[in-house]
């Protein structure tokens, strides 16, 4: 078993997520593939190592034992793999697709550091989810990250980090909003195809609202357009707004050149994720730069 550290990945994972589901979003495999290779860790070692309850997991007398020698396994193997880096010392461009959110708000700060981790240069490519889709089908780009999960038997999909989308102005607007606020406002909406906007309709339709019926001055098909149209916006009968994830206005917000708010009752949270395609899971720059993304 010891030969073949994928199995002993997601018991860590299991137990770091604390349950069998999250770790199969995290692993980007089936909840069944997750149940079978701890099943298969426990047959190897013949002792059970995890109890599943309903709030989450609890590891055993022997699971506690195991997880501590799989941790220093864990952080073994990681110094190896610098190495092995190292030895193939492969000059080369790493490609990263992500779409506009992530492209111009997460990733940036991080560069530096993702070429620190496989010693060659990178590069990003921002555009539409379908767009880098298909650079990643096509094999023009090395991992992709979106803003929703896109299905493909082709990648292999894993849970990111959470995100949350708030509606905001560059006038004052309550920090909690009610469903009769929204028509307060005048809007600037995002496309229809930007997962940004289905978000929110869907948490619309939840209060029985529909955007449509929205005072909507103009249409944005990227968050950076969405900030640019309410910084600069004219409107001054009311409040214009827009929706955005948080970490898109957090020093606006801070210096109060941005005001946000929420929904009610209702969080707009979301997913965000890495995919890459099936057969290159074993590449080691591919294996080197989704781990170092996971453990921000």
């Amino acid at each position: 078993m010891l030969r073949d550290f994928t199995k002993l990945e997601t018991f860590l994972v299991v137990v770091k997520e604390e349950s069998f589901s999250k770790a199969s979003a995290k692993l980007g495999i089936s909840q069944p593939a997750v149940t079978q290779q701890i099943k298969f860790i426990e047959e190897y070692l013949d002792t059970k190592v995890v109890h599943r309850k309903k709030n989450g997991i609890k590891l055993t007398k022997e699971g506690e034992d195991f997880h501590k020698i799989v941790t220093r396994l864990s952080k073994s193997i990681q110094g190896a793999e610098k190495d092995i880096l190292k030895i193939i010392n492969k000059e080369f461009t790493f490609k990263i697709g992500a779409t506009f959110t992530i492209g111009h708000y997460f990733i940036p700060k991080h560069v530096e550091e993702i070429k620190d981790q496989i010693k060659n240069d990178v590069y990003i490519s921002i555009d539409k989810s379908n767009r880098i889709k298909t650079l990643l089908e096509d094999k023009n780009i090395d991992i992709a990250l979106f803003e929703n999960q896109v299905p493909s038997d082709s990648f292999v999909t894993r849970e990111w980090r959470d995100d949350e989308l708030v509606i905001f102005s560059n006038q004052p607007i309550p920090p909690v909003l009610e469903k009769e606020d929204l028509f307060k406002f005048n809007w600037i909406c995002r496309d229809e195809e930007s997962p940004t906007r289905q978000l929110m309709s869907e948490a619309l339709e939840e209060i029985d609202v529909d955007c449509n019926t929205f005072d909507v001055k103009g249409i944005v098909d990227n968050s950076t357009l969405a900030k640019e149209t309410i910084a600069h916006c004219i409107f001054k009968d009311k409040p214009t707004v827009s929706v955005i994830s948080k970490h898109a206005i957090t020093q606006e917000v801070k210096e109060k050149k941005f005001f946000e708010a929420r929904l009610k009752d209702r969080e707009l949270k979301r997913k965000l994720y890495i995919a890459y395609n099936r057969e290159r899971r074993k590449d080691a720059f591919v294996e080197k730069v989704t781990k170092f993304l996971l453990s921000l």
